[in-house]
């Protein structure tokens, strides 16, 4: 299914059939495509670049496609790893957590902190920690590979 060039998100880089290789939801996803370009919101003189997951309801281009600037596609990125670095240690806690001391990692990004927790708040969090980290050690060979082909280019490009 051909990505809209003609809206406000301008697409430079694309996946089209991004359907067919969406993890869980591989061949029966509404996630037709992934482009990387030219951000919706931009104002003169000043451009972003986002990416968007493209949603087709099977009529037409669903409203709920969505659009990320690049940074937060890598912060997103970053917070799957550094939960599944926290996940591998976790079992030393009774609850897969300690509720005394919440804190995953600080790492320093743009002078500032991202400062990955556990959500103590979420009243379920007990059972959600578990569903959570059961479900990334069942999906962790679609995980892995999505792991190794990232290290693969951060390591082309000289990361």
């Amino acid at each position: 299914m051909k990505i809209p060039t003609n809206l406000k998100h301008k697409p430079v880089f694309l996946v089209e059939d991004y359907d067919k290789i969406d993890g869980h939801n591989a061949w029966d996803s509404d996630a037709k495509g992934l482009t990387l370009g030219l951000a919706q919101w931009n104002d003169r003189g000043r451009v972003d670049i986002s990416g968007k997951v493209w949603r087709h309801t099977g009529e037409k281009w669903s409203r709920q496609s969505e659009e990320l600037p690049i940074t937060r596609i890598l912060d997103l990125a970053i917070l799957v790893a550094q939960s599944s670095i926290y996940l591998q240690d976790a079992y030393r806690y009774e609850k897969f957590y300690d509720p005394e001391n919440p804190s995953v990692e600080i790492l320093g990004l743009q002078g500032g902190r991202m400062e990955v927790q556990v959500d103590t708040e979420n009243p379920k969090i007990d059972e959600d920690i578990i569903l959570f980290n059961d479900t990334m050690n069942k999906d962790g060979d679609l995980i892995a590979q999505r792991y190794r082909t990232l290290k693969r280019l951060l390591d082309e490009l000289g990361y």
